[in-house]
């Protein structure tokens, strides 16, 4: 049996544009793919750094606190009996940083002590017990809405520039405490998280 050639056989031109438009298909959702892979992972630190404020004002609420010269002075003069009182930590006296970083990381002074350390032992970050020591790229706030001994509430925030657009990302968690028990909301709000 003979093979035959069947001579030059090339592909068409309608062949090739076809592939053409195959991998410029495939490489737009590549490409759209890494895009949002990168903004995601960039949004992650605004999330976590929420969650960690969030969870740190609960524990500070779920923690009795005492009226310090008054309690000693009970305690000492006779025995009587105080009663702690729950509440969220004052608000911060500033974000951190000062300015919304705008398409960089800022960095914090001292590994973080420096700049989440204004306060005293019931007001904002040094309260919280919360603060970070790597570069971030947003500035983080922390507000006590009311202060009460059953109840009140605080917000957290983190507002972002990360493309430098002038416009921001915002991410807010908030909580709430009723008959002594303080809770967070089950989701982040988001403002132009891609922004």
């Amino acid at each position: 049996m003979k093979l035959r050639r069947l001579g030059n056989r090339a592909f068409s031109l309608v062949e090739l544009m076809i592939v053409v438009a195959i991998i410029g298909v495939l490489s737009t959702l590549a490409i759209n793919g890494v895009r949002k892979y990168l903004a995601n992972a960039k949004t992650a630190e605004a999330r976590n750094a929420l969650g960690a404020i969030a969870k740190a004002a609960v524990i500070s609420y779920d923690t009795e606190k005492m009226a310090g010269a008054a309690t000693a002075v009970n305690v000492a003069g006779g025995g009587a009996v105080v009663t702690g009182s729950k509440a969220f930590c004052l608000s911060a006296l500033a974000p951190v940083p000062a300015a919304v970083p705008k398409a960089a990381k800022w960095t914090p002074s001292t590994l973080g002590t420096a700049d989440f350390q204004a306060g005293d032992a019931v007001t904002g970050w040094k309260c919280l017990k919360f603060s970070m020591d790597s570069p971030i790229a947003y500035q983080y706030n922390y507000t006590n809405n009311t202060v009460a001994a059953a109840g009140g509430t605080f917000t957290a925030t983190a507002t972002g520039d990360l493309n430098g657009d002038g416009t921001p990302s915002v991410f807010t968690l908030g909580g709430a405490a009723t008959n002594g028990v303080a809770k967070v909301q089950a989701t982040i709000q988001e403002k132009d998280p891609d922004e």
